[in-house]
């Protein structure tokens, strides 16, 4: 087996294990994943489970990866923390970045710890083709998080990021799985809710509440609710759900855009691998000149893809 140098990436978020090997020119090598398990009817899990979960998986992924190639890493870049701010914490994300500061020390390989938001902007630079502006847009929607950020690249291959919207209750994740779950579909529910929406032609209105760049989920999720207790079509409320996120989400991001006079957006996170959520977003900032940029749906999610490629850019100094 040829030995070959790369970057090796851990994340451990709220409900899933991930690994991932990038070789020195970017390409990825190989990678691995495992989603943690909720019990039926549940809509999460305690982080004291998730840590127990992903301390459980990492041993059996990190093996699966060595026996299956045989590499010298240079890098090592994991998830640390939630958002790339003071004082953010999650206990969850202690379990892959203490292996990955063992890893390091024994492989004599580089740390390079950054947050979970950048794991998933890194991701999104890597998969969507983007061309690293200095300066652009960022939704970042998914189960924990529904933000807009600002992010400019800064000099030492980071970029900064600025939250100027988002939402102000629920995340879209959280919005979605509770609608999910009560009409009995597994947690997380995002997948199978997009199943059911595609087998309807209608659209269940719900409300959309945007103030400027700032959006409001309670009120589209207790309308949703109440849909199903009249005996509303699972189909069109999945539907309905499915578009009033897009319509949110496309108006916030317009207002930003306007305001900041950006022209260039990369969507980040778990919802946004919705294939209805993202060509009605596209739709809409085509129609204003604004460039739009996804990842594959499978790098949309939460992966380590993003954490070997930041690692890879910052020790490569940048490239790609």
């Amino acid at each position: 087996m040829e030995v070959f140098e790369g970057y090796l990436g851990i994340d451990t978020s709220c409900y899933t294990t991930s690994i991932a090997v990038l070789d020195r020119q970017g390409n990825l090598v190989d990678e691995v994943r495992r989603v943690l398990e909720v019990k039926p009817g549940r809509r999460g899990l305690a982080q004291s489970e998730m840590v127990f979960q992903h301390t459980r998986n990492l041993p059996e992924l990190i093996e699966k990866i060595f026996y299956r190639h045989d590499m010298k890493i240079i890098g090592i870049g994991v998830s640390r923390q939630p958002r790339p701010i003071e004082n953010s914490y999650m206990p969850a994300f202690l379990s892959g970045y203490e292996l990955a500061r063992s890893l390091a020390a024994i492989l004599g390989a580089e740390l390079v710890p950054i947050s979970h938001q950048e794991n998933h902007l890194e991701a999104g630079i890597w998969s969507s083709g983007f061309k690293g502006f200095s300066k652009f847009l960022m939704l970042h929607a998914s189960g924990g998080t529904t933000d807009l950020l600002l992010a400019e690249a800064q000099v030492a291959c980071k970029f900064e990021l600025n939250e100027i919207g988002g939402s102000i209750d629920l995340h879209a994740g959280q919005y979605i799985d509770r609608v999910g779950v009560a009409l009995g579909l597994k947690f997380p529910a995002g997948a199978e809710l997009e199943k059911i929406a595609a087998q309807s032609n209608d659209i269940y209105s719900l409300p959309v509440a945007v103030r400027d760049c700032k959006i409001s989920l309670s009120g589209p999720a207790t309308a949703a609710l109440r849909a199903i207790d009249a005996g509303i079509a699972p189909s069109i409320i999945a539907r309905g759900v499915e578009n009033s996120l897009a319509e949110s989400f496309a108006r916030c991001i317009l207002n930003a855009a306007k305001k900041h006079q950006i022209s260039d957006v990369l969507l980040v996170g778990g919802v946004t691998a919705n294939k209805y959520i993202r060509g009605y977003i596209c739709s809409k900032l085509a129609e204003n000149n604004i460039r739009l940029y996804v990842p594959d749906p499978l790098y949309s999610s939460d992966n380590a893809v993003g954490c070997a490629a930041a690692a890879r850019r910052m020790l490569e100094k940048c490239d790609g």
